[in-house]
């Protein structure tokens, strides 16, 4: 019996997944190395090399790059079973090390490699997957993804223009990507059940911050009851993240194709439409997302994601394995995100939604959000209902610095009919100021300098997608 993974001096336990003539070499190879590795099982298929790996019976896999059904979501499967992983490919196929890359495999070898640098490349592989500065289980996937256009070229390779290159300024961010070029930020917009107005939030945000210089991205990522398309009157009935994350699950999206499938809506406002029917989610895998807004990130400066309502986890507590996860999608957002808006409504019941709702958001991330609260009326709390809310707030859930918005139905209503943002339809409204005092702490903007710009400031062009009239 093999010494323990992970002792001192032990031979590093290890599956195979290889196609071809190139299998029974490698292994006769991998045998001399036996020192160093060991290969515990020889595996047939995708299915028989996800189900050993989550046996625990290895820390490391090779894999071919042809193996069938090896997409984004198996190799997370793997890393999060604690193996890493190294893949070969044909000599010289170029477009296959690409995809690996771009699905975040740091270990390429042809599949000609000798077994000693297999080996060596299987020991560098777990140590990547266990080092703490690791982007992510199998690598930091920003460092796979193609370099970004530069600012005098468009996303799709053509000359500069309205929906064209990356924004620049991005100034004073957190992160950057390996070149140096600061990456732009995600900015997750949850709120618990009962519509309290996380769309209508994320699509006003996402408009403000555009209409302030920013390039945006809005993101539907509700898998229980996308919405975005309707409320900004969209007649592409295609949806846009469902063929991202399917790209990415491929190894095959890259920026041009990101900007494509994210057309402008208003200058400088790109979307990504969500699912169009619910039965769709498992379409949208965590792996798959977060691939998405890893690019996103290149594409613009803010990329705004709409999510769904719930925060369980317990889905693969009814399987025996891995189980397709519906709220995956809503999780691996917030776990992606660089800053956190929870939304509740102005109302008993929606109070105490949002006060639970920010104890469970507590349990899945660090991050202290943003509290937004929308329909602020007196008819639903009483007198001095903005002082009634703060108070509830602060006393019931230690905050002392939420963003509320004003009820005002007819702006929205009216803004909802023509299929319009409310920063369009009534640049006056309340509720929009309120947005607009979101964008600016989120932003880091100058309210008064935006709310100056926006009086002297021509009406907005629509451009981009078909839009209802």
């Amino acid at each position: 019996m093999s010494a323990p993974a992970g002792s001192a001096g032990a031979a590093l336990p290890v599956l195979t997944a290889v196609t071809g003539h190139w299998e029974a070499r490698l292994v006769r190879g991998l045998e001399v190395e036996r020192g160093a590795v060991e290969v515990v099982r020889r595996c047939a298929d995708l299915a028989d090399l996800l189900a050993t790996a989550a046996s625990g019976a290895a820390r490391a896999v090779v894999v071919s790059a042809d193996l069938r059904w090896l997409d984004a979501d198996a190799l997370a499967r793997l890393a999060g079973s604690g193996c890493a992983v190294v893949a070969l490919v044909e000599p010289g196929d170029e477009s296959a090390v690409r995809r690996l890359r771009q699905l975040g495999v740091s270990q390429v070898l042809a599949a000609d490699a000798g077994a000693a640098l297999v080996s060596a490349a299987l020991r560098q592989s777990v140590d990547d997957l266990v080092a703490p500065s690791s982007g992510s289980a199998f690598g930091d996937p920003r460092a796979a993804l193609p370099a970004p256009p530069r600012s005098s070229e468009r996303a799709d390779g053509r000359a500069g223009g309205q929906g064209g290159a990356p924004s620049e300024d991005h100034e004073g961010d957190d992160h950057a990507e390996p070149g140096g070029r600061p990456l732009g930020r995600v900015v997750v917009v949850w709120g618990p059940a009962g519509a309290p107005g996380r769309t209508t939030t994320a699509v006003t945000l996402a408009a403000e911050l555009a209409r302030a210089g920013h390039e945006s991205l809005l993101v539907d990522a509700d898998t229980y009851a996308a919405s975005i398309a309707q409320v900004l009157g969209l007649l592409d009935e295609a949806p846009g993240l469902a063929s991202a994350a399917r790209a990415a699950d491929h190894g095959t999206l890259d920026l041009a194709q990101l900007s494509r499938l994210a057309p402008q809506v208003v200058p400088g406002l790109r979307v990504l439409t969500g699912l169009a029917r619910a039965h769709r989610w498992p379409e949208l895998r965590p792996a798959s997302l977060t691939t998405v807004l890893t690019l996103a990130r290149r594409l613009v400066r803010y990329a705004v994601v709409d999510t769904g309502f719930c925060l369980e986890q317990d889905e693969e507590l009814s399987y025996d394995t891995a189980a397709p996860r519906r709220n995956g999608a809503t999780l691996a957002a917030i776990q992606d995100a660089d800053t956190l808006v929870a939304v509740g409504t102005a109302d008993p019941v929606g109070l105490q939604r949002l006060v639970r709702g920010l104890s469970d958001l507590a349990e899945v991330s660090a991050l202290r959000p943003v509290v937004v609260v929308t329909r602020v009326r007196s008819s639903s709390v009483g007198q001095s209902p903005g002082r009634r809310v703060r108070e509830a707030l602060e006393r019931y859930a230690g905050v002392d610095d939420p963003v509320l918005v004003p009820d005002d139905g007819p702006a929205l209503d009216a803004g909802l009919l023509a299929g319009r943002t409310l920063t369009e339809s009534a640049p006056g409204s309340t509720a929009r100021v309120a947005h607009l005092e979101l964008a600016a702490r989120i932003g880091g903007l100058d309210r008064a300098a935006v709310q100056a710009a926006e009086r002297a400031t021509a009406p907005v062009h629509r451009g981009g997608l078909v839009r209802r009239s």
